[in-house]
């Protein structure tokens, strides 16, 4: 029996392959794709940065929608690539570096924003997450490179983005305070999962000289 939900992701299914099938036809770069996703982020940031106490529920709300816009990028990318043919070792690798400036500048906006109302020790929050998104990502690819698969955690970039989505839509709500709290915890919580997973797999292994 078809639900509303099946129904609604087969719907966004099409819209993206459409979206993919009309950028392969470009034979634009994916890395371009990539780029851009980039740039459309930093908008995002601009206007975390520029929100104030008065503002701060539109601006957020602005912001939640480009980073979804983002968000589009960051999914067509790796498809458009191989619709076209043109998946290559330095693209993946690329994509990685830019989602990674992608994560820091957002919360850099954020930083940006709580330190403009005076409001330190969310400063110190959005500082501790940006920190621990980054090493979400770099205990994964340490490990990897040590042990060929560490995909163990439950929060991953896509998640990290939906929630601060969420809390930015939601801001008016308070949103974003406790949206930083779940990451904060989250974030940590798998990077212990990823380096006790990675010690598990390593016992055995021969050290590097």
């Amino acid at each position: 029996m078809t639900t509303w939900t099946s129904a609604f992701g087969r719907a966004c299914g099409w819209l993206l392959d459409r979206i993919v099938h009309g950028l392969a036809l470009t034979q634009i770069s994916p890395n371009v794709l990539t780029f851009i996703g980039l740039v459309i982020n930093i908008a995002a940031a601009f206007l975390f940065g520029h929100a104030n106490a008065a503002n701060s529920d539109r601006m957020f709300i602005f912001a939640g929608m480009v980073i979804f816009g983002a968000g589009i990028f960051d999914m067509v990318d790796g498809r458009v690539a191989r619709r076209n043919n043109k998946v290559t070792v330095f693209g993946s690798f690329f994509d990685s570096v830019i989602d990674r400036y992608s994560d820091v500048v957002l919360f850099f906006g954020l930083l940006v924003y709580y330190g403009r109302i005076n409001r330190f020790r969310y400063v110190v929050l959005v500082a501790f997450v940006m920190v621990t998104s980054l090493m979400v990502s770099y205990t994964r690819a340490r490990a990897e490179a040590l042990i060929g698969q560490c995909k163990v955690g439950f929060l991953e970039r896509p998640e990290r983005i939906v929630l601060i989505i969420i809390g930015a839509v939601f801001n008016h709500w308070g949103a974003m305070a406790p949206v930083l709290w779940v990451l904060a915890v989250l974030s940590t919580i798998t990077v212990a999962h990823r380096i006790i997973y990675t010690y598990q797999n390593t016992k055995q292994l021969t050290p590097i000289a």
